[in-house]
Order: C-alpha cells, then structure tokens, then sequence
C-alpha cells in the first residue's frame, strides 16, 4: 500500500509513456508495458499499436511495509474505477491515517505536500512543480504537441524545455517550460532566440552574423507564440525577462 501526490492526468502515446517514465510506468521494459496493455484490453500488439493511453502523474511516492496494511473506509465502494475524494482532514479517519502514514504528517493542509525533489524551491499553490517526466508529459499535453514558435507538430522533434535552466535554479514547472522543435530549443538556450514578456518572438542579429542562416526566424521576429489556454500554464513573464538579460545575445 503506498501513495504519492497527484501532478496531472495526460494522454500519452505508448511509445512518449515509455519515453518520459521508464519504468515508472509499474514495467521493466516498453515491450512489458505493451503486454501489460494486450492483457488489460484483450488486443493483440498489432491491434494496440501506438495508441493514446491516459497517464496518471504522481510524485513523492512513497510505499509502506508490506506487512502494514489499513481497512478502506466503508463509504468506498469496491467498483470504483475513476477515483473517489475525500477532504483531508476530517472527513473519514481512516484516510486520515493512512496519509499520515505514507507521508509521515508531511502534507499541507494549505497546498501542497512538500516537494522532496532535487529542484525544489518557494513552495507554490498555483503552479505545482513536477517530476522530470512528469513536466515533459504535461508541457507537451497544454502546447497541444506543437512547437511554440514554428507549431511544428512531428511530436518525436518536440521537446520540453526550461526557460530558467535546472542547473541554475529552475524549476519543473510548467510556467517555467516552452514546447520547442529541436532545433529551436538548442537556439533558445544558446541566445539565439528570446521570448520577451508579451510573449514575441525575438532573434539575435548574431544568427545570421555567424551563420548566414535563420531567415525562417527572422520572418517570425516580433510575433507572438503560441501559448497554452490557461492563463496559468504560459510562460513566467519573470522567467521569460530572465531568459533576455542573461541569456538572449
């Protein structure tokens, strides 16, 4: 028995699942998780193919002994396939129990549970700060698998990216990460590109001064990108302003 905190529900590509999470996904290999899969469904691997799973994303999980074990409470049916909630605490002792034991008192009764994580930081109620994969996972889901700048949408060439590196105190977070070509995400992190604070497109005069290239930005310079729906899922205008100052050439 064990529990973790919930980051997001996304839709994955079997292959992009196995990708962001390994063997997080409860398997050893993708050819375990494609079998796994065949087992739940009753398809057959040519059936299944690459199809879109959905993924739920946790982090700071944690297992108890496998001799502990706590009774459901009696309000939880055991038919239940899409979840139940319970406020904690108070509502019923037994899930208070339980989250006391799993995460040992650790849990804010005002936001989130304490990040554990290499990269933690102030602590936000806003916009949660997730796993590696999990940010991968979810960046990819609210740019709707495109490209920031070009909404290039060949999904294998999209890669998440930080505006505010983790080895300089970024976080993972999705109002610190951008949906990015390759190319475009090597361009951004070496200051050849910026995004300014209303979210336009900017190109350093150095892209074609050492390379003779980059006409395929400079016909976007000053245009906005694509942003997620939410308003709290775009880019940091802080982080963004960051990016200009320390990083833009």
């Amino acid at each position: 028995m064990g529990g973790g905190v919930f980051e997001a529900f996304v839709t994955l590509t079997i292959s992009s699942a196995w990708d962001f999470f390994g063997e997080g996904n409860g398997v050893s290999s993708h050819d375990d998780l494609l079998a796994r899969l065949c087992a739940i469904t009753g398809e057959s691997l040519t059936q299944i193919g690459d199809r879109e799973i959905g993924c739920v994303l946790l982090r700071d999980v944690s297992f108890l002994p496998e001799d502990s074990s706590i009774p459901a409470p009696e309000s939880f049916s055991k038919n239940i396939v899409q979840g139940k909630s319970f406020a904690y605490p108070g509502e019923d002792v037994v899930v208070d129990s339980a989250v006391e034991l799993i995460f040992g008192g650790a849990v804010s009764t005002e936001g989130e549970a304490e990040n554990l994580g290499p990269t933690r930081g102030t602590p936000r109620l806003v916009v949660p700060r997730l796993g590696q994969g999990g940010f991968k996972a979810v960046v990819q889901q609210i740019y709707g698998r495109r490209c920031a700048v070009t909404e290039h949408k060949i999904v294998p060439t999209l890669q998440a990216a930080h505006i505010i590196p983790v080895a300089l105190g970024g976080e993972h977070c999705v109002d610190n990460g951008l949906l990015l070509r390759s190319d475009v995400h090597t361009m951004f992190d070496r200051g050849y590109l910026g995004i300014d604070r209303d979210y336009r497109l900017r190109v350093s005069s150095r892209l074609k001064a050492e390379f003779s290239n980059g006409d395929e930005f400079y016909s976007r310079e000053g245009d906005q990108i694509s942003l997620p729906h939410r308003v709290r899922d775009r880019p940091s205008p802080k982080y963004l302003a960051w990016h200009m100052d320390a990083v833009f050439k």
